[in-house]
């Protein structure tokens, strides 16, 4: 049965596809792969203006499968050498056009009745199709550039919230986190195997399958290890990130009681990651907010989270005082249990962490007062929040409150922060790289001053936009007509003093061998290096910067460093483990900065009878067969086997080694005799 023709398309859609017609529909496709009729335009826009109508169309699953296939092998296919544009091009075009078809819908929303009859219409399946196409190609690699986060942009502000709800997941990333953690899941453990292979019976077919699994798992993380890695996240792609975020707000706004809760802070935690991001201020966002700011609210941990993340430097601090007095009002007072006081210090501190102006005196002070408290999640979220305020506004605290360091910063006249930050002369840490790469061309033997400017290696593994069409024919050579003009760098001036300390050697060689001692014990981390006015710091010399910072600080902490030494190893740790799992040092905040360390809790009887049945399995109903199994005739541990396994407080509290103790004189005395006797019988 076919449908009418839709306009724009030259075949018909095919709302009931027989298994002939599927078959014929697959043989003409893989004729047209054959004969390279995608790489011309006529091809292309035939074949794809006739497959894509037919996934939101067809009620046959194989059908849609194998177009769905088909469409990303041939896409990727295209796009292994170099970059197809043209195909590429017109491919975006149609899914946007799909998006686009059903944008003058009304919103239904996704709460009572409306929950029910979502999603039956053509236009939501229709853009479902392309958002799903999109994450997959952007999954892959193929598609990385903007029009692709265009395509998706589009679909959050879709009126059919399934297709919201996907296009939202895929700046969040959330897809991919929950299809790791499955892998993760699934897959064993090297050393589980290796130690189950220890205890079982040694044969040639379980070293066999062993071997076979041990190259599974590594196949596994080569392919992982092998994808194509995106030049930016999805957000920071965003065209007029400014309008997108506003439009978020006006659907949030509008259609707050048409959308359930869960779709509404799936909404606030792309919002509040594109304002963080792009640093933008839309203030109606912590107006709407602050209804939901209650200890009793569901979810309350992700709006809390979405509400730290969408403040920066940036954010106006009286549109945050509001929130933060309401978060203080809810969340700390003696009236709630010390999670919520934990959970609403912890979200005051990551707000003022982005914004340190948001905060009253008295308030600081009132908060400040729970790091005497008894528990200890509440305990560490006031003393995070009172090392805050030591770091970037000691002036807020109370003078016995400020500590060592930030007294000693404010009487040296340094300015809290906001009020003119002195400008960066240097990387931290760059004089350390410097050492060690002078110390590689020692060892190598080459020259100072020669570096390596194209080495590919260092290189090997990171995106680099590299423009090779550029050269050298734009510059212009302009002669110099002034000779009172004096240019001096690094080099000249290491020259002159070098001049300067031969002339000064004949005077005195005393100070030569004290300016001498003196460059031989200054800190490399004090000094200003000039490494990056002569090289090109690659993404590997980066990394191995990291790496000298902190074992440079790991020193410091071993050889007695104070806490600022410790805090600063903690930090440099902290984001070396962000950027292994992550890749990059700017990521997001997550729901347990908010709740804090979080106390085991108590398991009620349910759970107490669980972990009974579980030990329970692989043994017999009653006892122990340990000493029945070890022996040659069975039968259980003799009296003395249980005396020498008895634990050392069982045996001081017995009544044998408590009547040695209460002995008389007598007593002692006739045990004494009995065992002289026994043993001059026992010689004779």
């Amino acid at each position: 049965m076919l449908s009418k023709a839709n306009e724009g398309f030259p075949f018909t859609a095919i709302l009931f596809t027989p298994s002939e017609l599927w078959y014929s529909l697959a043989g003409h496709t893989q004729n047209s792969r054959s004969k390279s009729c995608y790489a011309e335009k006529q091809g292309c826009h035939y074949v794809y203006r006739s497959l894509f109508p037919l996934l939101p169309r067809t009620t046959s699953s194989p059908l849609r499968s194998f177009i769905r296939k088909t469409i990303l092998s041939d896409i990727r296919t295209a796009n292994i050498r170099t970059k197809n544009h043209k195909l590429n091009r017109a491919v975006q075009t149609m899914l946007f056009g799909m998006v686009e078809r059903g944008m003058e819908a009304e919103v239904v929303g996704d709460k009572g009745k409306a929950k029910a009859n979502s999603g039956n219409g053509h236009e939501g399946e229709e853009a479902m199709w392309a958002i799903v196409l999109t994450k997959e190609l952007w999954k892959k690699g193929i598609w990385n550039d903007a029009k692709t986060v265009s395509i998706v942009a589009l679909g959050c502000q879709h009126p059919v919230v399934k297709v919201q709800s996907a296009s939202v997941h895929f700046f969040l990333g959330a897809d991919e986190d929950d299809e790791d953690s499955d892998d993760d899941e699934d897959t064993p453990d090297v050393r589980s195997l290796h130690h189950r292979r220890e205890i079982n019976k040694k044969t040639r077919s379980g070293d066999k399958k062993l071997q076979k699994r041990l190259n599974h798992l590594k196949s596994k993380q080569k392919k992982k290890s092998n994808l194509i890695p995106t030049n930016f996240p999805a957000i920071q792609l965003l065209n007029d990130p400014q309008t997108f975020a506003e439009k978020l707000y006006d659907i949030l706004n509008r259609y707050d009681k048409r959308f359930s809760l869960d779709h509404k802070i799936l909404i606030m935690q792309l919002l509040s990651r594109v304002m963080g991001s792009h640093k933008l201020c839309v203030l109606g966002f912590y107006t709407y907010i602050m209804k939901y700011l209650t200890y009793h609210q569901l979810r309350i941990p992700a709006i809390l989270v979405a509400l730290a993340q969408s403040v920066h430097d940036f954010t106006p601090p009286d549109a945050l005082l509001p929130t933060v007095t309401k978060i203080a009002q809810e969340f700390v007072h003696p009236g709630v249990g010390s999670e919520v006081i934990a959970a609403g210090i912890n979200a005051i501190r990551e707000i003022c962490r982005r914004q340190p102006w948001a905060m009253e005196e008295d308030l600081l002070g009132d908060l400040i007062e729970y790091r005497k408290s008894r528990d200890k999640a509440v305990t560490a979220a006031a003393r995070g929040l009172l090392q805050l305020f030591r770091d970037v506004n000691p002036g807020l605290l109370k003078r016995r409150e400020r500590g060592k360091e930030a007294s000693m910063g404010l009487t040296k006249g340094v300015k809290p922060f906001g009020h003119g930050k002195e400008a960066a002369v240097d990387i931290e840490g760059l004089s350390l790289l410097e050492d060690h790469l002078k110390q590689l061309r020692t060892e190598e033997g080459i020259e100072d001053g020669v570096f390596d400017e194209d080495d590919e290696g260092a290189w090997e593994g990171w995106d680099v936009n590299s423009d090779s069409d550029e050269s050298s024919d734009g510059w212009i050579e302009v002669e110099s007509d002034g000779d009172n003009l004096v240019v001096s760098d690094s080099e000249d001036e290491d020259g002159s003093k070098k001049r300067k300390g031969k002339q000064n050697e004949t005077e005195g060689d005393v100070d030569v061998k004290m300016g001498e001692e003196k460059e031989s014990t200054e800190d490399a981390t004090t000094r200003i290096s000039t490494l990056a006015t002569t090289k090109i710091l690659t993404p590997a010399d980066f990394a191995m910067l990291n790496d000298l910072r902190l074992k440079a600080v790991t020193e410091a902490v071993e050889k007695g460093g104070g806490s600022a030494t410790k805090r600063k190893l903690a930090t440099l740790e902290a984001n070396r483990k962000i950027l292994a799992q992550h890749g990059t040092e700017e990521t997001f905040i997550s729901e347990n900065d908010i709740l804090g360390p979080k106390k085991k809790a108590k398991a009620d009887y349910a759970e107490r009878i669980a972990s009974i049945e579980k030990g329970r399995e692989g043994r017999e109903k009653f006892g122990s067969l340990k000493g029945k199994k070890n022996k040659a005739t069975p039968s259980s541990s003799t009296n003395k086997e249980k005396t020498r396994n008895k634990p050392i407080m069982m045996i001081i509290a017995s009544g044998a080694v408590r009547g040695k103790k209460k002995a008389s004189l007598r007593q002692k005395q006739r045990k004494l005799r009995a065992h002289i006797d026994k043993s001059k019988k026992s010689h004779h």
